[in-house]
């Protein structure tokens, strides 16, 4: 019942004042942000690596207000992927990208953010690596998979995400699967209305299995977003059934969330990719997080209360 609330408080600049300011905070983001500024995110990036996992990087920004603030967003990138590809990292560091980061919502949005959204994606190829578009609000999913289409023309290794709570989301993951893409399939994090969204956790998770099956029975290269034990386990299944091995398909889960779990699947020889996040503009993130959980508000409280 909390979710609604956090994500009321994402977008409140009273809260983000009051959160941001309060002592307790920061020690509490560090669980779940890789730290304000690129060298502290490549710390973490070495940590991860060293212990076998993969890593996708996503540089925290959003509500872009002007085009300056867009391309702002693309030199970020642009940095990020300089320093990918002197790690020599490959593909197990690739980069997630929300294009309302590049002025996806701006007069003539779509256009603005393929043309700065671009270049990110031809550094990430001369890095070796790969770019995957995030998905947010339901308002955005035509545009955001529109341009991952025309991305995809010229780099086909651009992966997209995917959100089964929205009732669209299975035919998508049928057109995502047969054209070959690599699509993330997550639950969804945003609060959307019942007309496009399931609001009930159950049917969403039923929701979830319908579209992985998808995703594994098709041509693609799914990427289960997913703490839940019951679907992580649902899709090893669903792997094995449709004769996909350790390789083909990955597992991917937040920084700081169910850590012991992400090394026991790279114990087990599975693919194991954590979504790191870094930046300063880290509130509406940290507060989608704490919406999802229970268990992260719960964490979130008793550090107020003990280190307050």
């Amino acid at each position: 019942m909390l979710g609604p609330v956090f994500l009321a408080a994402a977008r409140s600049d009273t809260v983000r004042r009051l959160v941001s300011s309060a002592p307790p905070t920061r020690s509490v983001v560090d669980r779940f942000v890789a730290g304000e500024h690129l060298d502290s995110c490549l710390e973490v990036v070495r940590a991860l690596t060293a212990q076998g996992m993969e890593v996708t990087l996503d540089h925290l920004g959003e509500d872009i207000a002007s085009p300056a603030e867009a391309t702002r967003s693309r030199d970020a990138y642009l940095a990020l992927a300089r320093a990918l590809g002197e790690l020599g990292l490959g593909e197990r560091a690739e980069m997630s990208v929300k294009l309302s980061a590049f002025g996806q919502a701006l007069p003539d949005g779509d256009d603005l953010a393929y043309r700065l959204v671009l270049p990110v994606v031809e550094a990430a190829d001369a890095a070796g690596t790969t770019v995957t578009l995030d998905m947010e609000d339901h308002t955005t999913v035509d545009s955001t998979l529109a341009i991952h289409r025309r991305l995809r023309e010229r780099f086909p290794g651009t992966g997209a995400v995917v959100q089964s709570y929205l009732y669209r989301t299975e035919d998508d993951c049928r057109e995502l699967a047969a054209s070959g893409a690599r699509v993330r399939l997550v639950k969804g994090a945003y609060d959307e209305p019942s007309t496009v969204a399931h609001q009930d956790k159950h049917q969403v998770d039923l929701a979830y299995v319908r579209c992985l099956r998808v995703l594994m029975e098709g041509k693609g290269y799914p990427m289960v977003g997913s703490h839940d034990p019951r679907l992580v386990d649902i899709a090893r299944e669903l792997a094995r059934a449709s004769g996909r091995g350790p390789g083909e398909y990955e597992y991917q889960m937040l920084y700081g969330i169910r850590t012991a779990e992400q090394r026991r699947l790279v114990a087990e020889g599975h693919r194991m990719r954590v979504y790191v996040p870094y930046g300063t503009d880290w509130y509406g993130y940290f507060m989608r997080r704490l919406a999802e959980r229970p268990a992260n508000v719960g964490f979130f409280l008793r550090s107020l209360v003990t280190r307050g």
